[in-house]
């Protein structure tokens, strides 16, 4: 058996599993689970371009290494993640904050939870020897590398239970911040939204001033109930030398709704790949995700919808907006099974290309079984309409001012579907700080 040697003068990621016994929690099938787990890895190591799910996010030339795992925190870490999390904290929310994978309860407000929603921290259920079979929050019905390693290494998370009817007013806010150079954090979360509850969970990955070089490898696996309302916002805006490849895996219920909006404008190389099983008749889906680049940035967005049962819709949109040397990817399979009939399918990619060296790539893909159906998808990208550009620009508007407002309009179209006000401003803001920051 190889183990992965992604780099020349690298440790062998079996010697940071070595040095990271200590602070991995669990025993019996738990750490069973992860040899198995670090096994699978080690088969494979880092993924590369002769994957075809990874065929335009080569880690092996990206990554190149897996760095050794994030200590935890200490209380001057712990110091500059409040620093850093002042901006993102959204007031009335619920934090649940990380940092460099480990829960923090001095910096989260578990104390204070809303009622109806219960929160544990994994670490603390996979600890327990009465848990010994909780190894179950380590597995997932996909079989990636990437999810591979995190079961191996992953040291902490949140398992968050919302009640059955339960209607949270204010949004459940979960905070990545890394603290630690020049190592890697795995964490992985597990969220439960019951039959007929109501909740936003809003997602974050920023880093503490001063901290560069670091891997986020984050799981959240998401289940939500029939007649359940979920709408989750991810804002990913890592250092701009960091690696991030987030994994979330959703199940939906019967007649649910479930939307998710992913803004990727930091790191070096980022991926989020999204696995939605509709599992229940009549359940709605709507994905929007838009990836703001420049410089030598690379970001992929990977989804994979599977149309388990009857009558289910899903809607998926992506924008990318490039400029420099940035390379996006939109890689979206809608799965229809054999018994899924009056499926409603439909897929959308758009990106737009602000220099001659930015890169691309679309592939849309359909896997039909069934015969009745609604299915579709389309790739279009381009450059900025010279018309209109010179419209503006006749009208007095500066070139770069001219720019934005046609570059806000269209990431906008993605943006709109965001029902609370709140949060689409944020998400907006989020995209005139990367506008503001174009040279």
């Amino acid at each position: 058996m190889n183990v992965a040697l992604v780099k020349n003068d690298s440790a062998p990621v079996s010697s940071i599993l070595a040095a990271a016994q200590g602070r991995l929690p669990g025993a019996g099938k738990v750490a069973e689970i992860r040899r198995e787990a670090f096994a699978a890895f080690e088969r494979t190591g880092l993924p590369h371009r002769r994957i075809e799910e990874w065929k335009y996010t080569d880690l092996r030339a990206l990554m190149r290494e897996v760095l050794p795992l994030a200590g935890a925190p200490e209380t001057a870490a712990i110091a500059r993640a409040k620093a850093a999390i002042a901006v993102t904290a959204i007031e009335g929310a619920t934090k649940l904050v990380l940092v460099d994978g480990a829960v923090s309860t001095d910096l989260s407000d578990l104390s204070a939870l809303p009622s109806g929603v219960t929160v544990q921290t994994l670490r603390a259920v996979l600890g327990e020897q009465a848990n010994d079979a909780r190894g179950d929050l380590l597995l997932t019905k996909v079989s990636d590398p990437m999810l591979s390693l995190n079961a191996a290494l992953v040291t902490d998370g949140v398992v968050v239970t919302v009640a059955d009817g339960v209607q949270l007013s204010a949004p459940l806010q979960l905070i990545h911040v890394a603290t630690a150079s020049k190592a890697a954090r795995y964490s992985r979360s597990h969220v439960r939204i019951g039959h007929g509850a109501r909740a936003t969970l809003v997602e974050n990955a920023i880093a503490a001033d001063g901290t560069a070089s670091y891997q986020a490898n984050d799981v959240a696996v998401i289940w939500v109930g029939d007649e359940a309302v979920l709408s989750h916002v991810r804002l990913m805006r890592d250092a701009t030398d960091a690696v991030n490849v987030s994994s979330e895996l959703f199940t939906v219920g019967a007649k649910s709704k479930l939307s998710l909006f992913n803004m990727t404008s930091g790191g070096a190389v980022s991926r989020l790949q999204a696995f939605f099983t509709l599992a229940g008749e009549g359940s709605e889906l709507m994905v929007n995700g838009v990836n703001l680049l420049r410089d030598k940035q690379h970001g992929d967005m990977t989804l994979v919808v599977d149309h388990a049962v009857p009558g289910c819709t899903s809607r998926e949109h992506f924008r990318a907006v490039l400029d420099d040397r940035a390379h996006s990817v939109f890689q979206g399979r809608i799965i229809v099974r054999q018994d899924a009939q009056q499926t409603d399918g439909k897929m959308m990619t758009r990106a737009l290309l602000l220099s001659d060296e930015a890169e691309a790539d679309s592939k849309p893909e359909l896997e039909i079984f069934a015969d009745d159906v609604s299915c579709g998808h389309g790739a279009t990208s381009g450059a900025l309409d010279d018309g209109l550009l010179f419209y503006l620009q006749a009208r007095g508007l500066p070139e770069k001012q001219a720019q934005a407002l046609l570059i806000q309009a269209f990431v906008g179209e993605a943006i709109e579907p965001i029902e609370d006000d709140g949060l689409r401003e944020r998400v907006m803001a989020v995209a005139q700080d990367w506008l503001e920051g174009r040279a």
